[in-house]
């Protein structure tokens, strides 16, 4: 009597196709993240519990401690931003004030934003925990 010899069928899981499909996805999201580039100026936000964050790039006035105004990175005057603003920022805008930074002055970065004809902005703050 002649026994058929059991074969044994060894299972190896190819996972070529799963590197493929992981490096996909790696350069997907690489690709369709925002970078968002944050300014190098150093202001301490106010803190807010309902402040939203928000990933859009949008043009953004920087007011300091020290009084001065930033405007997309170059510092403008107060009697020169209204210009820059028409120049640069046609739909919508931020600002960001330090907390330190005088209210007064914070309101006449306002009004000039209304001057030149940027009805859509928001004042920036920090979320708090």
């Amino acid at each position: 009597m002649e026994f058929e010899r059991k074969r044994y069928n060894h299972s190896h899981m190819n996972i070529a196709p799963l590197v493929d499909v992981v490096f996909l996805l790696l350069l997907f999201f690489m690709l369709t993240s925002s970078l968002v580039r944050e300014s190098a100026v150093k202001i301490k936000l106010p803190q807010s519990r309902t402040a939203a964050t928000e990933q859009k790039t949008i043009k953004t006035v920087i007011i300091t401690r020290e009084g001065r105004i930033l405007f997309m990175d170059r510092e403008v005057s107060l009697s020169g931003l209204q210009k820059a603003v028409r120049e640069g920022a046609k739909d919508s805008l931020r600002i960001k004030a330090d907390r330190n930074a005088s209210v007064g002055l914070l309101m006449k970065v306002i009004d000039e934003v209304r001057l030149a004809g940027v009805r859509n902005f928001s004042v920036v703050a920090e979320k708090t925990e």
